[in-house]
């Protein structure tokens, strides 16, 4: 028998979860709920004990809802369960991912990625110069239906169009700005900022980049995230390389980023390949560059790090 939603949790425009579990609160005994929740998580199979359900990562998750169904208590928030590395391997396998970005997981390594990038369902993201769509569709399978990714470009690009024609997700959005204005000042803020293997061209364009900075963090949320990647040049070589070798140096990567507010919180080495001398450019290279993977944070109010609360 199909579940309707009373006409009460349809008037207070609660979503399908929430107005299941405060249906199930107003009708149903303590018993039947236990019961109607379980299947409602997928949970309700004899042949497979309790314990062994718990087992998967997804199976946990759902026996946690389960649980909290069955007492009555409300739909935990979007961001209420870290996400795990079986998760993360599942978006990796997406069947929506193309070939090509299978390929060059071995050098991007995602997992790394998705890990240092804290990701949880439900989270929103901002896109910056987001090229093909690699990292956006990555994004966006891993914040899952009930987040969003927005994919800021300048320009239209036909390999994202092609993207996205072949696999359409509705939790995506392109937004066609400018750098300096990369994000509507009406849309909702924004828990997390990317921006990979691209800061070192705009530091060549004819971009404000102090501008854009500040335009980034004020689209982040307080308690929200920037991550950026790039090629690494030598030390000391600051923007010297950025049109002749696509490298910047990390340090004024750092400079630059934190004049505007933002906190330095965490480098990972996951990029990292101390065998390339950064003489050449990436293109003239048959191995990985080596490349910086930092995470800063938009403090809370009154310059506290995140998280945020209240």
């Amino acid at each position: 028998m199909a579940w309707l939603p009373s006409r009460a949790a349809a008037s207070e425009g609660l979503d399908p979860p929430t107005q299941f579990t405060t249906d199930l609160s107003n009708r149903l005994s303590r018993g039947h709920r236990a019961h109607a929740a379980a299947v409602f998580c997928g949970l309700y199979d004899d042949s497979v004990s309790l314990e062994e359900r718990s087992m998967n990562p997804h199976r946990r998750r759902q026996l946690i809802l389960y649980s909290l169904m069955a007492l009555g208590e409300s739909w935990p928030s979007p961001h209420a369960f870290a996400a795990s590395d079986a998760d993360f391997m599942a978006v990796i396998a997406s069947p929506l991912r193309s070939e090509d970005d299978r390929k060059a997981d071995e050098n991007r390594k995602p997992l790394a990625l998705l890990r240092f990038a804290q990701l949880q369902a439900g989270m929103t993201v901002l896109d910056i110069s987001a090229g093909g769509g690699y990292t956006t569709q990555l994004m966006a399978l891993a914040v899952g239906p009930r987040g969003k990714v927005w994919s800021q470009l300048e320009q239209p690009r036909p390999a994202l169009d092609q993207r996205l024609a072949e696999h359409p997700q509705a939790n995506i959005e392109v937004l066609l700005r400018p750098l300096e204005d990369p994000f509507p000042a009406a849309a909702p803020r924004v828990d997390l900022v990317t921006l990979v293997l691209s800061y070192h061209d705009i530091a060549y364009a004819p971009v404000n980049r102090s501008r854009m900075n500040r335009a980034i963090f004020a689209a982040l949320k307080p308690g929200g995230h920037l991550l950026l990647i790039d090629h690494a040049a030598k030390p000391g070589h600051g923007l010297s390389d950025v049109k002749t070798l696509h490298r910047i140096d990390k340090r004024t990567v750092r400079s630059e980023i934190e004049s505007v507010g933002f906190v330095f919180e965490a480098e990972a080495d996951f990029l990292r390949n101390p065998k390339d001398r950064r003489e050449r450019a990436f293109f003239d290279m048959t191995t990985p560059t080596d490349r910086f993977v930092l995470r800063f944070v938009k403090p809370c109010r009154g310059g506290r790090p995140g998280p945020c609360s209240g």
